[in-house]
This record gives structure tokens, sequence and C-alpha cells, in this order.
């Protein structure tokens, strides 16, 4: 039997792309067994509990091998791709290598993919492996037979069940086997375990594979069909009495019933942290209405000013500012506690966190350094964070040592809300709606641009007097946002 070369061959193996990282879920190939690499080439995108990372190969060479497929969830540390470090020579005597293996063992599964079959943890696949073909209800109704006259036989019955056959035709409409005579479905383990993610019975699915190989497609497919049948099915008892068309509408509730959806990744991560600062800080939370009228005028003069142009100006840039201002002000509430040294950790810089919404679920990247950037440097670096979150393409580094956070709220149309803190941070700010509502001002009820501001704040760290010093110096600077440069 012909093996990989293992002087030639270099196994990449699972990085640990961020801090601490034990797993992470193969999102997308970019090569396939049999190109040729570069050092530093990327060859996958992986989804870690913190961002989607693209890995690049540290060495030249020919892929000979992929570990895993898109979809499956890799520790740390294990080998995931294989590449043939000699070159052209290796390369072109792979094929051969794979067509005389399969030659006294034919693989139904690997076959097509011109590869050795491999399942990892358990080395190359040897000629073992050979399948017996697929049997269908009449071969297993006979084999049944035989076997159980040929127990009989040994149990000292004598020669009779060899006149049975007879009997045979009898069993012979039922179009279903037995449970336990049913054969097993043939399918290679990345499609089991996509099968049991998604919830399927393999032994429903109709295979489209070689030799009855059931592949992920007929998977997928299986699910749609699940879920059409419902649908179809629907009108048919509304068909002999129009009484009961009322009930039509509940068909766009019965389509599916239930998806299960596996919690992995950015959403398995995060639900974790929640869960941990929830039932760790004791949380509180304070309110204030201000009216911004001032503040959204700035907004508007400052997106005309040609030292800004093609920056991010909007209100996030100023509360983002006016937060900063406030904690140069209140600086004990820029803190983290330490439970395993029982150490309060005051923080002389500013790492502002923006949480944002992305199809993976909820991060919160940080500016670092924040408080010593200028208002064109903020607004810069609101923007390259807002667009690479937008994008998936946040590192983990840039989610990491944030020290307090802002949670916009209001671009939902949601008036406020009472955030729960990042881990590891003393407090967070919700911001909500910016909209008109009437307001007394210089005496008068006038339509003004107001919003809520939420503050939450470790209680373990700041009292009632500091949270609420802060919460109010935000509000005053953005009423007058003049005190950007009188407290600046």
């Amino acid at each position: 039997m012909t093996t990989m070369t293992e002087a030639s061959v270099r196994e990449f193996k699972m990085p640990d792309v961020g801090e601490g990282l034990t797993e992470a879920e193969i999102l997308k190939w970019y090569v396939q067994p049999g190109d040729t690499v570069t050092d530093g080439q990327v060859v996958c995108e992986v989804e870690t509990a913190k961002a989607a990372v693209e890995l690049p190969i540290p060495y030249d060479g020919v892929v000979r091998e992929l570990r895993f497929a898109e979809g499956t969830t890799v520790d740390v540390g294990t080998a995931i791709i294989a590449v043939d470090v000699a070159g052209g020579a290796a390369a072109a005597a792979a094929p051969a290598a794979a067509v005389e293996e399969s030659a006294p063992a034919p693989e139904p599964e690997e076959k097509p993919q011109g590869r050795q079959p491999v399942l990892v943890g358990y080395g190359v696949a040897a000629s073992s492996t050979k399948r017996r073909p697929r049997k269908g209800p009449e071969a297993t109704v006979a084999e049944a037979t035989v076997r159980s006259a040929v127990q009989q036989e040994l149990n000292g019955h004598g020669p009779a069940p060899v006149s049975t056959p007879a009997p045979v035709p009898v069993p012979a409409p039922a179009p279903a086997p037995a449970a336990e005579d049913r054969p097993r479905p043939l399918a290679k383990p990345p499609v089991r375990k996509l099968a049991k993610d998604l919830g399927v019975d393999l032994a429903t699915v109709t295979p489209s594979g070689p030799d009855g190989v059931i592949t992920r497609e007929d998977v997928h497919a299986a699910v749609t069909a699940a879920t059409a049948v419902p649908t179809a099915a629907a009108p048919q008892p509304a068909a002999p009495a129009t009484a009961v068309t009322p009930a039509a509408p509940a068909a766009s509730y019965d389509t599916a019933r239930e998806t299960r959806v596996p919690i992995k990744g950015v959403r398995k991560a995060t639900a974790a942290a929640m869960v941990g600062s929830a039932f760790t800080a004791p949380h509180v939370t304070e309110f204030v209405t201000v009216d911004v009228t001032r503040t959204m005028k700035l907004v508007e003069e400052l997106k005309q000013d040609k030292d800004l142009q093609g920056l991010r100006v909007n209100p996030l840039l100023l509360i983002a500012k006016a937060l900063l201002v406030a904690i140069r002000r209140n600086p004990d509430i820029n803190a983290s506690w330490d439970e395993a040294n029982q150490e309060i950790v005051l923080k002389h810089y500013v790492n502002l966190g923006i949480a944002a919404a992305t199809p993976r679920g909820l991060i919160v990247p940080n500016i670092k350094d924040a408080h010593a950037k200028t208002l064109p440097q903020l607004a810069e670096a609101l923007g390259e964070l807002v667009g690479t979150a937008r994008d998936g393409k946040t590192s983990p580094a840039a989610m990491q040592g944030g020290t307090v956070t802002i949670t916009n709220v209001g671009v939902f149309g949601i008036d406020t809300g009472t955030p729960i803190l990042n881990p590891g941070e003393a407090a967070i700010l919700a911001v909500g709606a910016i909209k008109l509502q009437p307001w007394v001002h210089k005496g008068k009820v006038k339509p003004r641009q107001v919003t809520t501001l939420a503050l939450s704040f470790d209680h373990r760290l700041v009292d009632g007097e500091l949270g609420s010093k802060v919460l109010a110096d935000i509000a005053a600077v953005l009423e007058q946002p003049k005190r950007l440069i009188t407290w600046g």
C-alpha cells in the first residue's frame, strides 16, 4: 500500500487565533487537494468564539488533503490540512498512489475526489474499509429466512427448514423491512454530524451518491422536503368544506414547527459572557432624558467641515466624545474588579468599546487609547470599527482589553434599555432613539430633539454618587456641546 512520504508532507494545525480559545469552526476552504499553495497564502476562513479569521499557510507546497469539511468544529492543535512540500514530483505521484490503493479496496466515498481515504484520528484507511453493496428489502427478507434455517438446523431440528423457501413471497407486500433488519445508511462522518445538527434521520434520506452514499446535498434536500410537506398538505383538508378556510393562515406557522440551531462561535461566547457578567457583577442602571437639539445641529455643521470630509460624522461620534470627557472628570469609573487578588484596577487609558450587531451575533470591538484621539481621529476609528464589524472581519485582538462600552439601541427605534456590562468593565452606556418630542425650552413648550441615556455600572466599583456624576456629565455635554471645549 502506498502512503504519503512523512518527510515531504507537512500538517498545518488549527492555531489558537485568540487568547485561550479551544476550538474553531471551518467556514470555508479556499483551496482543494492538488492546488499549489505558497507561504502566507490564505487557505481557509474559520470562526472562533470571538470572530471570523482567515488562516494563512506557513509553507510552500501542494495540497494533499483537507482533513475536515466546511462547517466542522475543530479543536485547537488538530491538523486540518496536509501539504506536500516536495512540490511537483510528489504531486504527480499522488493520483497514481490513490488509484493503486483503491484497486484492492474500492472506497465509494473517496473515489470521486481522487485522494487517499483518511479518517482523522484513525490513520490512513486500509483495504478493510471495503463495503458490502446496499441490500434491498427482498434481499434482506431472503437473508433473514436463510439465517433462520441455519439456526434451526444447528439447534437440532434437522433439515426441515430447507422446504421453507415456499413461504418467502408472503412478506413481499411489506414495502419496508423491520427496523432491526434495515441496513445502516452510508454517509461520511461530517454528513452524519450535519444530519444530527439539523435533526434529520439518515434512514429517511434518499441517497444520491455512488453506491448509495448519502451526501450533504441529500441531507439539505431532506430538510427542504420536510419543510415543504406541511405547506403542500395544508390546502387538502380545506378542499371538502369552504367553512374551514379561516384556518388557512395557520399554515404559515405550521411550515416547520421547530428549527434547532447549534449554539457555537460568537453567539456561544456572548451568551456565556453575559450570563457570567449578570450573575457576577451587581448591576445598577440609571436613566436621564436630555435635550440634544444643539448636539444634532453641531453634527450637521461638522459634516460640512472640510477637516472631517470623508469621515463618519454622526451623533454617536459626539456621544462617544461626551463619555470620554465624563471619564476624564470622573476617572474612578474607568476600572475593573480583580476577584482573584481582591483588588480594584484603575486604568489610566480608555479602550472604548462599541457594541455591534452582526449576522454571527453581538460583538464588542474597541478603539484603543480613545482618550488620546482628536475628534477627526475618533471619527476615523469609529468608521473603521463599524465597517470591519459589518464585513465580519473583526480580529480577536480588536475585542480584547476594553474598559468601557457604548451600545446604541436607538438605531433600532428603541427609547432605552438596561444594558448588561461587558465582562471586565465597570460601566456601559446605552443610547436611545433621538426624536422630536415636546420639551420645555426657555419657558415654552417646543418640539426638541430628545433622547434617553441609560448607564449600567458595577456597584462593587461604582457607587450611586459616582455613577450619577458620570451620567449627568454626559447629559450636560450633549445638551450644551460647547462643554466639549470648556471641560475637555
